[in-house]
């Protein structure tokens, strides 16, 4: 087991608690939820079952009872509905001779189909029987994070406020694919391991595919470009399984990925053509808990002025090169990372890189005990306007205003560059009338280059920074 060290540390809690407890996990689908549950709770189970996609009650019910036969096999029992299906489950756990009954329901928004049920028969069993003891920990699963949250979590009926522990399973931070790739003998470095997670992101199952002996540049052909590679039709999967309508999902998504600062809800409606109303909400709310976008308030702004921004790694990267991939070429990324799109787009995701290790970058700029608020900032100017990426609000009355810079070297700023970070301070102070002291940052991968004009710059943090 690499990381989770939070993950695991909830789960013997709850596991030791004197309580019954309900756990519900969530997470981007492939981010390794069900890897992560098995191999904790590897050989205490007192029962598991785990739903199937796109099947019917009758289905489903199926499953239920080769599951419960294959564990029971004495008892043979074949449940016509969910109440009687979770009536076998407390069967089986008052026979158990475990001090914690764990049962495991994986997939579990697959559960409810039409018309089954299903949140009824979970409703009853908990309610009436589980709830009372104190000896059962109920964990249920699911990538449908929209269900998860609204059918379950945030549960108007009989469910309302009865999961004890919510827990959305994020995506591994640097340190954690690091030490992945240590732990697979890879001698790949921080450099290396940054190109990887600007497409890959942190989702494990993708780091998985990495083989040994081969650089970055060589996994990516080989994972996204390869005639077998796991990613080259890995989009319409993830989006097919975590929604039940995914073409406007997928609308959406595609729009985001052509503005890197993102658009506001006006204009997603313009770019999309989809209408206004609650069903567009729904369809945010959805791709925000599930870790596709992102929504942020710029800097001195209310939350109507929020832009939505795409930020997860491998949509980006599907979007901006494999969806029209037509070649054969066994070296297309290799002959690729030279080109003006390959800048813009790495430019942007070594952006998104930073944005995914706030707390990193604050830390390596001292200030992890600091109250802060993070934003971007757009001059309202079109004549000498500036953009700010990134700006540290601090509570000591300093802001940090952050460039992040992709470089395979030394990043060098030279005359141009220098009289646009001065522009950008001037603009921001002049706009914002801001009273604290502006800081200028830089997020580099190897850092500046020293020169007559590097001293202009007050905090100078490498990618090293990012690994803490």
């Amino acid at each position: 087991m690499v990381g989770r060290e939070n993950e695991i540390a909830l789960f013997e809690e709850k596991y030791l608690s004197e309580k019954s407890e309900f756990m519900a996990l969530y997470g981007r689908r492939r981010v390794g939820k069900t890897y992560l549950i098995r191999e904790h709770f590897k050989g205490k189970f007192t029962f598991q079952l785990t739903g199937i996609a796109d099947a019917t009650l009758q289905e489903q019910l199926l499953n239920f009872q080769i599951g419960y036969n294959e564990q029971y096999p004495a008892l043979n029992l074949k449940p016509k509905n969910w109440i009687e299906a979770f009536q076998q489950i407390k069967n089986c756990i008052e026979k158990s001779k475990q001090k914690k009954k764990v049962i495991f329901i994986d997939e579990l928004p697959w559960f409810d189909t039409p018309n089954s049920k299903f949140i009824r028969g979970l409703e009853h069993f908990w309610n009436s029987w589980a709830s009372a003891r104190n000896d059962v920990l109920l964990i249920v699963c699911g990538s449908a994070a929209s269900w998860m949250i609204n059918k379950l979590i945030n549960n108007k009926g009989g469910l309302h406020n009865r999961v004890t522990v919510r827990l959305k399973i994020e995506p591994f931070t640097l340190r954690e694919c690091e030490q992945f790739v240590k732990s697979k003998k890879m001698n790949l470095g921080q450099y290396q391991i940054i190109q990887l997670y600007m497409v890959f992101g942190g989702i494990p199952f993708y780091w998985d595919e990495i083989q040994k002996g081969l650089s970055a540049t060589q996994n990516i052909d080989a994972i996204c470009f390869s005639k077998n590679g796991l990613l080259l039709t890995e989009f319409s999967n993830v989006f097919k399984s975590l929604f039940s309508k995914a073409e406007k999902h997928e609308l959406i998504v595609d729009a985001l990925a052509k503005k890197s600062k993102g658009f506001t809800r006006s204009e997603i409606i313009t770019a999309t053509k989809i209408s206004d109303g609650g069903g567009l909400s729904t369809i945010l709310n959805e791709l925000e808990e599930s870790g596709f976008i992102r929504k942020y308030i710029p800097f001195n702004k209310k939350n109507r002025d929020s832009l939505y921004q795409l930020s997860d790694f491998y949509t980006l990267f599907y979007l901006k090169f494999i969806k029209d991939y037509q070649t054969t070429d066994t070296n297309f990324w290799i002959k690729t990372i030279d080109s003006p799109k390959y800048r813009a787009w790495s430019g942007y995701a070594f952006e998104q890189v930073c944005l995914h290790h706030l707390e990193q970058i604050k830390k390596g700029l001292g200030i992890s005990g600091i109250e802060t608020n993070t934003s971007s900032w757009r001059s309202k100017n079109s004549v000498n306007g500036a953009q700010i990426d990134l700006v540290i609000d601090r509570r000591d009355q300093v802001v940090n205003l952050c460039e992040m810079k992709f470089s395979v070297n030394e990043f060098e700023i030279d005359k141009k560059y220098d009289a646009d970070l001065r522009n950008k301070i001037g603009v921001f102070r002049t706009e914002t009338k801001t009273r604290k002291s502006v800081l200028m940052t830089m997020v580099t991968t190897f850092g500046l280059q020293q020169n007559q004009y590097s001293g202009n710059v007050q905090n100078d943090l490498k990618m090293n920074v990012l690994f803490e």
